[in-house]
């Protein structure tokens, strides 16, 4: 992609996105570091990490968006590379305890003590170092959902019947991870994190750093989004989504669009996952549940599926919602107010809170324009004819 693609794919509502994005990624950390406590404008430590994993669940959205609301592919397991990212990142701050560990190995998890572990299983060399496992956070979803995307593609496996297969794929990745013998902490997962690239991952600078690092990865996430969709491709993805077959027969390669977008979108859910780890501190098997995958997918379609921005904006407004409604008496009924948020969502806002927002606008805007056209026939002396005459 071209600088002048990235250029051209930024309109005035996205560039005033990535500067909001932008402005609190730089606001929030100086208000929690520099002004003293009880200040009010002072930003406390936990809502600093509390927002970072909103952000993080932004970028989540939005990689469903992309694939939901530009290809038409609908993913109801997009937690699963959003987890697979998130171990990734937790067996790399899993290596960094060392011995400080429980039980003071320097080499094994406490888990894996616990367990009787003899050695390091094969697949955790390597996730001593920073580099490697920045590269398995792309990778491993990655890999996994090129794969899936290939066999489920080629197959031309569309519609309710890929959803079910993606359910079904992370609900097998729950069950694979709940195992104690898979080495990956079993039902506890991974946790007491001490140390991320040598910084204290409790420190509050640290954690202001890994919101700006969040807010710079959904800028860049939406940046890249942004540019798919704008381009050729994403005329192609438009047409896959409104009408496969036609494409197919126009002589596109419909599985290849599908299996890059499908990757792409993993890779970033990828990157959200290991974002929110850290922030968060402890990533178990809970995450692969099927109920999250779908959860996200309510974001999409509260803020607006198929506008990017509506995505991210559905996500922090929902999970606003669950993190105050949960938190006091109504909190066993969250489940049926997300239910109800979806029903009337589909049923009085079709489009989402963004894309209602944009018919609206453009109606306003067709009318000022016809209004103006009226005015400017007026003043030329042209109007309707007279019956009359």
């Amino acid at each position: 992609m071209t600088p002048h693609i990235l250029t051209r794919s930024l309109d005035r509502a996205a560039a005033t996105f990535i500067l909001i994005v932008a402005a609190l990624g730089i606001l929030i950390p100086l208000s929690n570091l520099l002004l003293p406590q009880g200040s009010m404008f002072q930003v406390p430590t936990y809502l600093v990490a509390l927002w970072g994993k909103y952000v993080c669940y932004a970028i989540l959205a939005l990689s469903i968006d992309l694939i939901w609301g530009y290809c038409g592919i609908l993913s109801l397991g997009h937690g699963a590379f959003f987890a697979l990212g998130g171990y990734a990142m937790g067996m790399y701050l899993m290596r960094q305890i060392g011995s400080r560990g429980v039980y003071g190995n320097p080499l094994l998890p406490d888990f894996m003590v616990f367990l009787n572990y003899p050695k390091l299983p094969w697949y955790w060399h390597g996730f001593d170092m920073f580099w490697f496992a920045a590269l398995m956070v792309l990778l491993a979803p990655g890999l996994l959902a090129f794969c899936f995307g290939w066999l489920a593609f080629r197959s031309r496996v569309t519609g309710v019947y890929l959803s079910i297969i993606t359910q079904a794929m992370t609900y097998a990745l729950l069950l694979a991870f709940f195992r104690n013998d898979f080495g990956f902490g079993g039902n506890n997962g991974l946790t007491d994190f001490k140390d991320i690239l040598g910084f204290n991952v409790q420190a509050e600078g640290t954690r202001c750093a890994l919101f700006l690092l969040s807010c710079l990865a959904l800028i860049i996430a939406f940046v890249i989004c942004r540019a798919v969709v704008s381009s050729k491709l994403g005329k192609v993805l438009i047409a896959v989504r409104d009408a496969e077959s036609r494409t197919r027969f126009l002589g596109y390669r419909v599985e290849t669009y599908k299996l890059f977008v499908f990757t792409l979108s993993a890779c970033m859910a990828g990157v959200a996952g290991a974002l929110y780890v850290p922030q968060v501190g402890i990533i178990n098997p809970s995450e692969f549940a099927p109920g999250n995958s779908i959860e996200a997918v309510i974001w999409v379609a509260v803020g607006g599926r198929g506008t990017l921005i509506g995505a991210a904006l559905g996500a922090v407004v929902v999970n606003y919602a669950k993190t105050y409604f949960t938190s006091g008496p109504l909190a066993p009924y969250w489940l049926f107010m997300l239910g109800a948020m979806f029903i009337l969502v589909t049923l009085l806002l079709p489009k989402g809170i963004i894309g209602t927002f944009n018919s609206w606008r453009d109606k306003q805007r067709s009318a000022a324009i016809e209004a103006d056209k009226e005015s400017a026939a007026r003043e030329d002396g042209i109007g309707e004819p007279n019956p009359a005459e």
